[in-house]
């Protein structure tokens, strides 16, 4: 079973403020919890094909993560592959970005599949991140216009 959330939220910054922001997976930390540490692990500049590593922690159990940007469009558009072989994965994730009076309305999204055992529990990942949608997009607001 696949499922999808997500979670809008207006960020009193330029869009293309936010958008350098987002696209740039190393500021996760920022305003994800479960971000324990993240890396880049390719060379040059943010676009498709960037990889970013990571280490997250779900309900007291540390994963390693790797993530592939596979659309990017500054400064309205950001999509993303989870690569690693996980019980539950993001195998599609993105932000969506517009103008919204002086802000910027940003949408981010995830689709969570179960492999294996995870089958079993990808339908509570899920719920859970449903539920707490709205306060992530309220922590990616704080951070942006924190930075």
């Amino acid at each position: 079973m696949a499922g999808r959330f997500e979670a809008t939220t207006t960020i009193d910054r330029p869009i293309e403020e936010v958008f350098d922001f987002l696209a740039d997976g190393t500021n996760d930390p920022k305003f994800s919890p479960r971000v324990m540490e993240i890396a880049k692990t390719t060379d040059g500049p943010v676009g498709v094909g960037t990889r970013f590593a990571s280490t997250v922690k779900d309900a007291g159990i540390k994963t390693k993560r790797e993530f592939e940007l596979t659309e990017v469009e500054r400064p309205t558009k950001i999509r993303w592959a989870e690569r690693s072989k996980n019980q539950v994965t993001a195998s599609e994730g993105g932000y969506d970005l517009a103008p919204d009076g002086n802000g910027t309305r940003v949408t981010i999204h995830n689709v969570l599949e179960g492999h294996g055992i995870g089958k079993l529990f990808v339908g509570f990942a899920l719920s859970q991140a449903r539920k707490g949608a709205d306060d992530f997009g309220k922590s990616i607001k704080a951070a942006v216009e924190a930075s």
